[in-house]
């Protein structure tokens, strides 16, 4: 497999919980707005470019939003998702003290997930980078199919309630939330892969697939297949392999079934007039993608994402989630509810279930997830050590240890450097550069920027 760009986007839902029960005693856009006054206080601003290559920012409707980095690596990745996750609990807990200073008797909290209480959305995007050899649209309806049907590997499980009340578990948190197949809009049209044609590259060699329907993951297994699996099909599709036959006829009812049949035996109706279970579906595309190998070897991390692949969904095909009950987060949920459930003897729509939901989804120190690693529930990749150095340093395979270096001479010299993903400029110089190449890890030009700034 030839080496691809790829990052991911989390939104994070936030609330400020009292801590002598009753009303949260503040609104989530003030709760952001002290959870965000310390970068606001060095000068800066609610959106930034960070040393480790990301980016840090307050998004549309007090969600907290952090990008990682460009990586290669799924390993990088994970690091820096976990980085990102780090760093805004280590700004919870100061916004916490913040508050305790105040008088005001309230924790902050974020969720990596979906929903929040009152039904409102936010996501979690990938982006995956792309070479002008084929057509997009082509490219974009083969992956529909296997992104409708990833949720059965990759779910991160949720309770949905339907029209006429009825609970129930599901594969996916995002499926409901889907409004359209493919979009250049986002928000009025939320699709399950956006068409925009901005490759935050140079746009001669490049594009990038913007993917708008994953869940929020917290395990990290699952966020590495669903990377991992996306890259590989990508792959496959870029050398030649034909998906055209597993073309959805109804992609958007398909998804909100698939979410909702545990059983894995529901039937989707293909483009062609058969009808084929999400399995099934899954199976044709790993057997065709694993094919596009043709016996290149693969990194150990991808030789047990692969496996994984095929063990999830031996898992939703025998109804036994024992294989995967550490590593996709549909099924450790799925334990978790059903360990309390039998503890309690709670329904699914009681409230106490929904804060256990919520509390896995917790990255601040309430979180649930950090003592399910420690205990064994959990599947954990990184090291400690891993995610330190992701806080700090960029990956370095990738233009983001460009940007990087950029960012944190500009902290050390207190210059103001304006920063995208392509773009650095030094304010007060003239002295532009565009990181036109997303593998570039050299560059006189960024060389002589830094050096400016030390100088003068």
């Amino acid at each position: 497999m030839h080496r691809r760009i790829f990052g991911v986007e989390t939104e994070y839902g936030l609330t400020c919980a009292s801590t002598t029960g009753g009303v949260p005693p503040l609104e989530p856009e003030e709760a952001a707005r002290i959870l965000f006054e310390p970068l606001v206080k060095r000068g800066r601003s609610t959106n930034v470019f960070l040393p480790n290559g990301g980016r840090l920012y307050l998004d549309v409707g007090a969600h907290p939003e952090y990008a990682t980095a460009e990586c290669s690596d799924v390993w990088d990745l994970l690091a820096q998702v976990r980085a990102g996750s780090d760093m805004l609990s280590q700004m919870a807990r100061e916004a916490d003290q913040d508050l305790d200073e105040r008088g005001i008797k309230g924790q902050i909290h974020l969720f990596a997930n979906n929903m929040d209480s009152v039904g409102n959305s936010f996501g979690c995007h990938e982006n995956y980078l792309l070479r002008r050899s084929r057509d997009f649209r082509e490219m974009a309806d083969a992956l529909i199919s296997f992104f409708v049907t990833r949720q059965i590997i990759a779910g991160a499980g949720a309770i949905v309630t339907s029209d006429d009340g009825e609970v129930s578990y599901a594969f996916s948190a995002r499926a409901d939330q889907m409004h359209d197949a493919l979009s250049g809009a986002t928000t009025r049209a939320r699709p399950i892969i956006n068409t925009r044609d901005e490759p935050l590259a140079d746009s001669t060699s490049y594009r990038r697939l913007h993917v708008i329907v994953g869940d929020t993951n917290v395990a990290e297994p699952t966020t590495a297949l669903k990377v991992a699996s996306t890259d590989l099909v990508l792959h496959a599709l870029e050398t030649g392999s034909n998906f055209a036959d597993l073309v959805l006829a109804e992609p958007l009812e398909a998804i909100r079934q698939i979410s909702l049949d545990l059983t894995g035996e529901a039937k989707v109706a293909l483009a062609d007039g058969r009808l084929m279970t999400a399995v099934e579906i899954q199976r044709e595309i790993r057997t065709r993608a694993l094919a596009s190998l043709r016996g290149e070897s693969v990194s150990d991390l991808y030789a047990y994402l692969f496996d994984l692949w095929g063990r999830a969904l031996d898992a939703v095909e025998s109804r036994d989630w024992a294989g995967i009950s550490t590593e996709i987060d549909y099924a450790i949920k799925m334990n978790l509810v059903h360990s309390y459930r039998e503890r309690t003897g709670a329904t699914l729509d009681d409230p106490r279930v929904a804060r256990l939901l919520l509390a896995y989804h917790d990255i601040t120190d309430a979180g649930l997830a950090p003592r399910m690693e420690a205990s064994g529930a959990m599947l954990r990749l990184t090291s400690s050590a891993q995610v330190e150095q992701a806080v700090e340093q960029a990956p370095a395979t990738t233009r983001a240890t460009l940007r990087g270096a950029a960012v944190k001479a500009a902290e050390t010299h207190r210059r103001d450097l304006g920063v995208d993903w392509v773009n650095l400029r030094l304010d007060g110089t003239g002295m532009m550069i565009a990181l036109q190449d997303p593998f570039a890890t050299e560059d006189e030009r960024v060389g002589e920027l830094i050096s400016k700034m030390a100088r003068d």
